[in-house]
């Protein structure tokens, strides 16, 4: 049996309070679940395997401008806050040929190479940062993401985009806004304004005086594979963002929920201290169990696609994929799914994608983390946080998993 579009949908919440809600329903429901993400109905896939399988199925495209009927027709762009992550022209948002020009362009630039060049500099940002938290007087309480959740990955791609220091914190706003699910309409069109303004003027400067940064690399990026092409003035700016964007805030919520996890979980961390598990271990089970990103939008049925009893995406019908729920599915986990295990033997998770659009920043997010967490740990041994778990609050977004804070005490 199709369950169509005139299923009542499970209405997503923009602050992001009734995710376990939501996770449990999406977990309950099957391969596919019609859900309402600020007003538009799109299919929830949480389903590992089905979610694997869409990801790398020719017949999903990420290209609203070509398989969206709604954004073809105008619907979303006059309503919809969303509309910044389906209309840029970048390879977050191509399909077929044109995303393989566009990501066989940037990686021409985002190479291993200047990733892994990268790691001297994250240890002396992050030993920079812990000099700064030590520094707290005695007794008072520290905020991890503003100490470091916030700083670090901040610095790094700072660095490695060359935007310079003065942009970081009007940057980091704007950047915080994107993924807040809170906004209206007219708040996020002018919070993307701003947002293309700090992309623009940080081009128009590095055409001027050009360094050895990925932004520099990608204005004189060439495809001697292909036809010679460049990235347009618009594929430019909309590249930067997808690269600053994803890179920063994907490792603060990573950072964010590590330490959280390994905080209220006493037994995990003992496991790492007493060489029973390693910090990869810490990596990996976080980004399974507690991922940064709960749903991603946004993918779109080329064609009718059949799944698993009996649902039908129809063509054109927009499909978010649930990378929180997918990495807690007991299809693949078992009933301990839902449990913080580093441990655990199989960590598989689909925090970075899957198939043609897998994230080019995974390793440099890994890198940072591999740096982090152990220097903070080995640091402040007796790190602990200042108030009970169940007093966190998270980030006010649909779409990432963090906390709004996270105090701690040294």
């Amino acid at each position: 049996m199709n369950r169509s579009l005139h299923t009542l949908p499970l209405v997503l919440d923009p602050t992001g309070r009734a995710r376990p809600q939501e996770e449990a329903a999406l977990l309950a429901a099957g391969p596919a679940m019609l859900v309402d993400i600020l007003g538009v109905t799109v299919w929830s896939v949480p389903d590992p395997a089905v979610l694997k399988s869409l990801l790398n199925d020719p017949r999903v495209s990420k290209d609203a401008g070509q398989h969206w009927p709604q954004f073809i027709s105008g619907e979303i762009a006059e309503k919809w806050p969303l509309v910044l992550w389906v209309n840029t022209q970048n390879m977050f948002t191509a399909y077929g040929d044109e995303h393989r020009r566009l990501r066989r362009l940037v990686s021409k630039a985002f190479t291993a190479r200047r990733t892994a060049a990268m790691t001297p500099r994250i240890e002396q940002i992050t030993a920079r940062i812990l000099d700064r938290m030590a520094t707290t007087p005695s007794g008072e309480t520290v905020d991890l993401r503003e100490a470091l959740a916030f700083p670090l990955p901040i610095q790094v791609i700072g660095d490695l985009m060359g935007l310079p220091e003065e942009v970081w914190p009007r940057f980091r706003t704007v950047a915080d806004a994107v993924f807040d699910t809170t906004l209206s309409t007219e708040e996020a069109r002018e919070n993307t304004v701003a947002l293309y303004g700090i992309l623009t003027g940080l081009v128009a400067s590095k055409r001027t005086t050009p360094g050895e940064d990925l932004t520099s690399a990608l204005i004189d990026v060439r495809d001697e594979e292909g036809d010679g092409s460049v990235l347009t003035e618009q594929e430019l700016l909309d590249t930067l963002l997808l690269v600053i964007s994803a890179g920063y805030e994907t490792t603060v919520n990573l950072l964010d929920q590590a330490v959280t996890a390994l905080l209220t979980h006493p037994e995990q961390l003992a496991h790492v201290r007493e060489g029973r598990a390693s910090w990869d271990d810490v990596i990996e089970e976080t980004l399974r169990c507690l991922g940064p990103v709960s749903h991603l939008p946004l993918r779109y049925a080329v064609e009718d696609i059949s799944l698993p009893e009996g649902i039908v995406i129809r063509q054109g019908e927009a499909i978010l994929a649930s990378y929180g729920a997918a990495g807690r599915h007991p299809g693949l986990h078992g009933d301990t799914a839902g449990e913080f295990d580093v441990l655990r033997k199989d960590k598989q998770h689909l925090q970075f994608g899957h198939g043609a659009h897998f994230c080019l920043g995974a390793p440099l997010a890994r890198a940072e983390a591999r740096v982090a967490l152990p220097a903070l740990f080995d640091r402040f041994p007796d790190l602990a946080l200042a108030v009970r778990p169940e007093e966190l609050e998270p980030t006010m977004s649909l779409i990432i998993n963090g906390h709004r804070e996270v105090p701690l005490r040294l």
